[in-house]
């Protein structure tokens, strides 16, 4: 009886050591709920210390780890080897894929220095897909592209096309700080980007002529809104719509009082029209809406966005000229989401985050998550030869290293079904579906590396 009794203690430290190990490291699942449950229970000070005493041996060990992967993908330039190469399925068996990646020669996110570093926001990187190649921009604006069909190789052959960034800002004397999305269109490619001007900080679209030696961007369109200080909430994604337009996604640039306000475009959902200029809002209340998506066959628009803590959200816009109506989202007065520590006192002041957005005269979200999974990117894969991936809606994110696979009724009013493709410790930034080949080409930020993954 006493054995027994040892063992099972035992097999209790084991378990207690081995659970606290994942919670202390950075590679577990952070949507794991036994894991987030641990997380509320463990003060961040005490597993930081466990991590670092008496975890010291594996923590140096996953360094080593992480710094040898820096170190081959410095050496290899710009060959663009393969790295990884394995057979994955979603958690609840629904699908299966195959997954490589391959080496970008950018910089790699530093969460040590925290997810909302000033510094970080150059180390966001886009794809885009341009014919038979992959255009890829770094978040310190340097452009390479590759073949599209050196995929099925061992290395993606990479070219460095020169661009004139540096030069624009430096003669208007603004602050680059990074990029926030990459688009082609009608041979044209345009970049979102967030600068410093005299003004303030803002957002605004460049664009330069199809051209894989030499990029030579203006302007495009400026958003004419400032803030004071930097933000991470400036949405930025750009998008394909009709009538000559493109779509444009604005966050709230922490100003709690214009995503309401119709004379703002900031914390909404633009059109540009490529010729004019001319603006149309689509929607608002909007926080920092980082994926979208136009599908013409329902004149819909889907985007996704950041909640804070918790409440990410992805949202459903029909759109319907004969009524007219300009939908709100309810940013920041209803959100599934909390305050972050320390803000608290300006959502009690102005009454905002409560929790129901029907009640309050705003669309509700189609489907919401918390705690967040750091949603980003989204793609809408229509009819395909899989039947079983066909009209499903992928999600990309990147606190849950994850790809949600969600499925709506016919209609579109619910959601029926939704699975998730994990990737250990790999932030999520951009997505890009090829229809051609029936793949993603994913854009891994902790690396950085181009991902694709092939439906098996």
């Amino acid at each position: 009886m006493k054995k027994y009794l040892f063992l099972i203690l035992v097999s209790i430290v084991f378990a207690s050591v081995a659970g606290f190990w994942t919670i202390v490291s950075k590679g577990y699942d952070k949507q794991n709920e036994v894991i987030l449950f641990l997380k509320k229970i463990i003060p961040t000070n005490i597993s930081r210390k466990v991590r670092d005493t008496v975890f010291i041996i594996p923590s140096l060990k996953e360094k080593n780890r992480e710094l040898k992967l820096q170190v081959a993908k410095y050496e290899q330039g710009l060959e663009g080897n393969l790295f990884f190469d394995e057979e994955l399925s979603s958690k609840n068996k629904n699908y299966n894929f195959n997954l490589k990646q391959f080496f970008l020669p950018f910089k790699r996110l530093d969460l040590s220095l925290g997810w909302n570093a000033k510094k970080n926001s150059k180390r966001a990187h886009y794809l885009e897909i341009i014919e038979d190649k992959i255009i890829v921009i770094s978040g310190n604006g340097e452009t390479i592209y590759f073949n599209k069909k050196n995929i099925d190789k061992t290395k993606l052959n990479q070219t460095k096309i020169s661009n004139n960034l540096e030069s624009i800002f430096l003669n208007k004397k603004s602050e680059f700080l990074g990029i926030r999305d990459l688009y082609y269109e009608d041979n044209y490619i345009f970049i979102s980007v967030i600068e410093k001007e005299v003004k303030g900080h803002t957002l605004n679209i460049y664009r330069a002529p199809k051209n894989f030696k030499q990029l030579n961007f203006e302007i495009f369109f400026k958003t004419q809104e400032y803030s004071s200080e930097y933000t991470l909430q400036t949405g930025g994604r750009i998008e394909k719509y009709k009538d000559n337009k493109i779509l444009l996604s604005l966050g709230f640039f922490n100003d709690y009082d214009a995503a309401q306000n119709l004379n703002s475009k900031v914390g909404k959902i633009i059109s540009i029209n490529k010729d004019s200029k001319e603006i149309e809002v689509l929607s608002l209340g909007h926080r920092n809406p980082q994926g979208l998506f136009f599908h013409k066959e329902k004149n819909l628009i889907i985007n996704s966005e950041h909640g804070p803590v918790g409440g990410d959200e992805v949202n459903l816009n029909f759109l319907d000229k004969k009524l007219n109506i300009i939908k709100n989202y309810g940013w920041p007065i209803s959100s599934y989401g909390k305050p972050y520590p320390g803000t608290e006192d300006i959502y009690k002041k102005k009454n905002l985050l409560q929790k129901t957005h029907s009640e309050n005269g705003f669309e509700e979200p189609i489907k919401y998550f918390s705690p967040s999974i750091g949603i980003s990117e989204i793609f809408y894969v229509k009819e395909i030869s899989n039947k079983e991936l066909s009209n499903k809606l992928f999600v990309s994110s990147l606190r849950a290293s994850s790809i949600y696979i969600i499925g709506f009724d016919q209609n579109m009013d619910k959601v029926e079904k939704i699975d998730r493709v994990y990737f250990e410790n790999n932030r999520i930034r951009d997505l890009k579906f090829d229809n051609e080949n029936e793949l993603f080409f994913i854009l891994f930020e902790s690396t950085p590396a181009l991902g694709v993954l092939k439906i098996s």
